[in-house]
């Protein structure tokens, strides 16, 4: 078991043996650090001119040695210890500065703050290498502004008094109160919406808001955005490494359980951002995948929805690598094995092949629903357009069908279809699909292709457009981008403008002069009348 963490090259043998040993040291657990062992650790990171730290549990046992450089210790991620909400972590931490004027630093507070420890604590080292006093902060519910957190009086190292025990009580139980009245539903994610992005400030504002509505529609809720605009993106945290501490301190004084980022995340920087902020990470992929799980009904859909996410979980498979030492045994089992991680994408792999073979059984089941369709000379109208464009509520007008419609996004996700007979006695079928997005996951295209397949085979494409939406043009633009991607440009198309009802008459010409097409209020059965003669006409020319 590993008991030393940090960098230890150039350590003589006698002090990696001491700093060992104080891993078998144990303190009382009322004591923050006992006289002896402030005592020892001041000596030996006097002699190493290095900085010491322990990790120690509430129990007094020391579950953690660091040893750092001379200007800080860099605490390693406590794999068996997690904060729970409204809890702290269950370890305080207890190293030492080579200087006796030496305050508490930035950095100091700052990973009490995002780690959530018991107290941070510093004991000081005088110019003889003794201990000269014990710098103590802790956590300070209710903080809005700064890093929350408070400094205690300095401690005398030989008679360091203080119950440490009835403190920490004291703090999770303000923490716990705190969260009551901040968390209104505790069991729903608090979130924190970010973008890091290199385009204009109007255009992030606008992805943001939408990421505000799928995240209301994914049932979580908004407690803060944060919107960074860089020249370039860093590579490994997307914001640089300050903001992402600005962040973590407000997650944590918003009382935050997750952070929603608006740009797609590799696996190493949802894994380096994770570790940084100690909270849970999601992208904006992550999220609409999530929202596809919730809306699922059918055998069909909840299968697609299960396969894109396992796509998209396979190269984010990944665990530490303390656990990747871990083999199986048994029959079958023996020798080097295979890896827990190994183990897990291997049976995903599986489970996506599985899953494969299920949907091409669907791709069979709908050749044989249109190869019936062609017989009977059925023509059929597929709606198409941004969600909660109003495509669900332009079918129930229609059709004078009940079909599920809300004002959200992905409200819709299984796929309706209605037989509709028209005044001039042409009879059709009319599918209402799933809604498209900007920057649409190519999981979700890849794992719908059952369902978009069907788009092949429409005789004329209704685009419903909600006119009412101030980026209405862009929305346009990505579906037809989408339709351009599945080689369906080609099928006749026209753009219903829906939701003329929530616009001045002066908004709506100007917006339905720029985008053509039919405007309607799918709500009100306003102004379908010209759509219909038009599809009619389509239809029934020679």
């Amino acid at each position: 078991m590993k008991t030393i963490y940090g960098n230890i090259s150039g350590l003589k043998a006698n002090h990696l043996k001491q700093i060992e040993n104080l891993y078998r040291r144990r303190v009382r657990p009322e004591q923050i650090i006992s006289p002896e062992l402030a005592r020892d650790l001041a000596r030996i990171s006097f002699e190493t001119r290095r900085q010491i730290g322990l990790l120690i549990s509430r129990l007094g046992r020391v579950a953690y040695t660091v040893v750092g450089d001379q200007h800080k210790i860099v605490i390693p991620d406590p794999e068996s210890y997690r904060a729970a909400p409204g809890r702290l972590m269950g370890l305080r931490c207890v190293h030492t500065h080579l200087h006796a004027d030496e305050p508490l630093s930035d950095d100091d507070l700052t990973d009490l703050a995002l780690l959530r420890l018991d107290l941070m604590a510093a004991v000081t080292v005088r110019e003889d290498g003794g201990p000269h006093q014990i710098l103590v902060a802790h956590i300070l519910p209710g903080v809005t502004d700064g890093v929350p957190c408070r400094r205690l009086d300095p401690l005398d190292p030989h008679r360091p008094h203080a119950d440490c025990l009835e403190l920490i009580q004291a703090l999770e139980s303000e923490m716990a109160t705190q969260r009551v009245r901040m968390v209104s539903d505790p069991h729903r994610e608090r979130a924190m919406l970010v973008s890091v992005t290199t385009s204009k400030r109007h255009e992030a504002l606008a992805s943001l808001a939408e990421l505000k509505e799928l995240a209301r529609s994914g049932g979580v809720e908004v407690i803060d955005t944060l919107l960074q605009q860089r020249t370039q993106v860093d590579s490994r945290f997307l914001m640089g490494s300050g903001k992402l501490r600005d962040l973590a301190v407000t997650a944590l004084q918003r009382n935050a359980t997750l952070i929603v980022f608006d740009q797609e995340l590799n696996p190493s920087q949802i894994r380096s951002i994770t570790e940084a902020i100690q909270l849970k990470v999601i992208d904006r992929t992550q999220l609409i995948l999530d929202i596809f799980a919730q809306r699922a009904r059918t055998r069909e859909g909840k299968l697609q929805v299960e396969l894109a996410q396992l796509k998209y979980l396979l190269p984010r498979l990944v665990t530490k690598n303390t656990a990747m030492s871990r083999l199986t045994g048994g029959i079958g089992g023996r020798g080097p094995g295979e890896t827990k991680l190994e183990i897990n994408r291997r049976r995903v792999r599986e489970r996506i092949g599985r899953l494969e073979a299920s949907l091409r059984e669907v791709q069979r089941q709908r050749q044989q629903q249109r190869a019936r369709r062609h017989k009977q000379q059925l023509p059929v109208i597929s709606i198409v357009g941004y969600t909660n464009a109003g495509k669900s509520t332009l079918l129930n007008t229609l059709t004078k069908s009940n079909v599920a419609a809300e004002n959200r996004l992905f409200a819709t996700l299984d796929p309706s279809s209605r037989r509709l007979r028209f005044p001039r006695d042409v009879e059709v079928i009319i599918t209402d699909t799933v809604g498209f997005i900007r920057d649409l996951p190519r999981e979700l295209k890849v794992a719908f292709r059952a369902t978009l397949e069907e788009l092949e085979q429409a005789d004329v494409l209704l685009h419903v457009i909600d006119i009412s939406n101030p980026r209405c043009e862009e929305q346009a633009q990505a579906v037809e981008g989408i339709l351009e991607d599945l080689k369906l440009e080609g099928i006749h198309t026209l753009r219903v403008l829906n939701k003329v009802d929530l616009l001045d008459p002066e908004t709506r010409a100007a917006r339905a002069r720029r985008l053509g097409g039919y405007p309607v209020s799918a709500t009100r059965g306003e102004g379908l009348v010209p759509l219909i003669d038009r599809i009619q006409d389509f239809l029934l020319a020679p």
